[in-house]
């Protein structure tokens, strides 16, 4: 993948995001961090106190719904991490907006990407000019130059 000269890069996952400008050019991108967020998300285990909760329905619904009318369990953990991945799509609309950056490049696994991809402001996707698929978060600087030319 070309990265050009200038473009943002943001290498995310669900509680971590890390900002790049390409200091190199297009073939040979030299990637230097501009900005790091990172949250605090404990596991799932750790975020709730009680099991799922029951539906109760005095015309017996409850009892044929599928499940026998228990709620689902919600992933809190899942939760802030969509959230977090909002947020993240919403920096990129201010800086957009500001026209702190003319190309964009994403890399991201697959569902943060895609929950990134629901909160993209216009300005965003129209500097969009490329995804890359993948969790490299973990990974140093070189590694992710090494992935960008490859991809």
């Amino acid at each position: 993948m070309q990265v050009p000269h200038n473009a943002f890069v943001l290498v995310a996952d669900g509680r971590k995001a890390l900002f790049f400008r390409n200091q190199g050019d297009a073939e040979y991108p030299n990637l230097k961090v501009e900005h790091a967020e990172e949250q605090d998300n404990p596991a799932n285990r750790d975020q709730k106190t009680d099991a799922a909760g029951a539906a109760s329905s005095t015309r017996g619904g409850g009892a044929f719904a599928a499940g026998g009318g228990s709620m689902g369990e919600t992933d809190f953990h899942q939760q802030e991490e969509d959230r977090f991945a909002a947020e993240t799509a919403d920096m990129l609309k201010r800086r957009a907006l500001a026209n702190d950056f003319e190309s964009l490049i994403i890399v991201a696994p697959p569902r943060t990407l895609g929950e990134l991809r629901k909160h993209y402001h216009k300005e965003v996707s129209d500097r969009l000019t490329g995804e890359l698929a993948k969790d490299l978060t973990g990974h140093p600087v070189p590694d992710i130059e090494q992935a960008l030319r490859a991809a």
